[in-house]
């Protein structure tokens, strides 16, 4: 789509016209080739080697969500990268964090974020938390014929809903098909070690702080038993992201308060290398 295609500086007609209130609908008319599950791509037989994100978690709390991931990306059975971001914002209230080949999924979050955006400007309100899931829901199944050809993107998405007032979480098969969450969720290569560690700490009562604590355990353990799963790197001082979504809006913890979490944990599991045990009964 030319910017000025004839000389006089003006928006082309299609960014003048009224339409759609959806980004991606608007960019598929106009640009189709620009849309990510639109990509030709020859088909190809095995695996495809591109860098994969791996596990993501997230757990609610009374006021709101949590939602983190480990740092590492792999490609086979080599360490792509050490310190890959796998969560982002989507907007003031929701973020996204991602599992599946990182390229795409990166894109697609991009694509995402400013799908939101666009139908904030164009409708002069913010899209429900449910209809943000939904939106994120028709972009992943856009993305079916490459999820087929091996490029899989499997996000988790988390929010805090401002009509019910609490915490909500969203999880996705390559399909687009959602699920709601309830109380905890995860995703990617050591989501089952992951939902487990969970499944047997998590509670309704939990404070902020605690849900923070128990994504990091919860992320020890995926770390613990999968390979493609990045632990708190001490040595390179490379520990989770951590997000936080509460009525105040997205907050992305810092460095040194991600580093006093896991540096905990870390010094626990020296004394108890399995972790803190839930009660037989």
């Amino acid at each position: 789509m030319a910017v000025n295609p004839d000389g006089t500086g003006r928006l082309p007609a299609a960014f003048l016209t009224p339409g759609s209130s959806s980004f991606l609908e608007f960019l598929a008319e106009h640009q189709p080739e620009l849309v990510p599950g639109r990509l030709n791509v020859a088909p190809v037989k095995g695996a495809v080697e591109a860098p994969h994100g791996t596990t993501i978690v997230a757990a609610t709390f009374p006021g709101g969500v949590v939602l983190a991931g480990d740092r590492r990306a792999t490609m086979g059975n080599v360490i792509a990268q050490r310190d890959i971001e796998k969560v982002f914002p989507a907007d003031e209230y929701s973020a996204v964090g991602i599992a599946g080949t990182a390229g795409l999924a990166v894109e697609m979050v991009k694509l995402f974020q400013l799908e939101l955006e666009h139908y904030e400007k164009i409708e002069g309100s913010v899209l429900s938390l449910e209809g943000k899931a939904n939106r994120l829901s028709t972009m992943i199944r856009g993305n079916l014929g490459m999820a087929m050809q091996g490029l899989a993107v499997v996000p988790l998405f988390a929010g805090y809903d401002l009509d019910r007032e609490k915490g909500r979480i969203f999880s996705y098969d390559i399909t687009g098909g959602r699920s709601e969450e309830y109380g905890f969720a995860s995703t990617g290569s050591g989501s089952v070690f992951a939902r487990g560690a969970m499944k047997k700490l998590y509670r309704d009562d939990l404070t902020q702080q605690q849900a923070i604590t128990l994504v990091v355990q919860a992320l020890y353990d995926a770390a613990d038993d999968d390979s493609a799963t990045g632990g708190p790197d001490l040595a390179r001082k490379i520990f989770p992201i951590v997000t936080v979504l509460t009525e105040e809006g997205f907050n992305k913890l810092s460095e040194d308060e991600v580093s006093e979490v896991a540096r905990a944990v870390h010094a626990r599991r020296l004394e108890h290398p399995n972790g803190p045990m839930a009660p037989v009964l």
